[in-house]
Order: C-alpha cells, then sequence, then structure tokens
C-alpha cells in the first residue's frame, strides 16, 4: 500500500497535467470556456485531494469543490488561498461535460492566478 505523502505527490503531478492543459488552452480565443474551465477545477480539485490524502482524511469519490474544502475544514486543516475564485470553478466539473448547463463566462486570468495560488498551497501543506 502506497505510504499517504506518495499518493498526495501523486495527486499534485496528476494537478499538474491539468495545469499543462489549462495554461495551453486558456491562451486561445477559440478554446470553450467550460474546457478551460475544467482543467482548472481538475486542477484545483486534484490539489485539495492530495492535501486530505496526505493527512489521511477519507473522501467519496466527489468533484464538489466546496465539499473537499469542508472536508479541510473539519479536520482542522489550513484552508486554500481564494476561497471566491475556486467558488467559480465549481461549475466547471465533470458533470458540466456531459450536459448544457449554462455557466458564467470564465475570468481565464482570475482562474490561472487562482490555480496557481492553490497549487502553492498544496505543495506547502504535502511537503
Amino acid at each position: 500500500m502506497k505510504r499517504p505523502e506518495d499518493l498526495a505527490r501523486r495527486f499534485l503531478a496528476l494537478a499538474d497535467r491539468d495545469i499543462r492543459a489549462f495554461r495551453k488552452l486558456s491562451d486561445d480565443p477559440e478554446i470553450d470556456d467550460e474546457v478551460v474551465g475544467f482543467h482548472a477545477q481538475q486542477a484545483v480539485e486534484k490539489c485539495l485531494k492530495a492535501v486530505l490524502i496526505k493527512h489521511c482524511i477519507e473522501q467519496r469519490k466527489t468533484h464538489d469543490l466546496q465539499r473537499l474544502i469542508d472536508l479541510l475544514t473539519e479536520n482542522n486543516l489550513p484552508s486554500p488561498p481564494l476561497r471566491d475564485g475556486i467558488d467559480t470553478l465549481g461549475p466547471f466539473a465533470v458533470e458540466l461535460r456531459y450536459d448544457f448547463i449554462s455557466t458564467e463566462p470564465l475570468d481565464r486570468e482570475q482562474a490561472s492566478t487562482v490555480v496557481a495560488a492553490v497549487r502553492s498551497w498544496a505543495e506547502q501543506q504535502v511537503s
């Protein structure tokens, strides 16, 4: 069985894949916000899960960023930065990709700031 630290690092590596996709796609105005937002949401989700895994906090399978943040709070762990920005990424979760739900336009610059801040925070929590 993998140590929590190793699994948390794996989740950060997976987040980095989504971050690379997000960065590449966010520069292209022809790419729909839903696609760009999906990778931002996934990166943040994996960062939050990495921190929970590092601290051996069980979680059910979810893409709900607020639920993951609640788990951090319930277990007296530090909250991630830029909570308002994280909230704007929630609608871009997996479910959105399979439905025609309309979302607010994605502020790609804000999303980039949020993704970078949460990734940095997660690195500090996992190290």
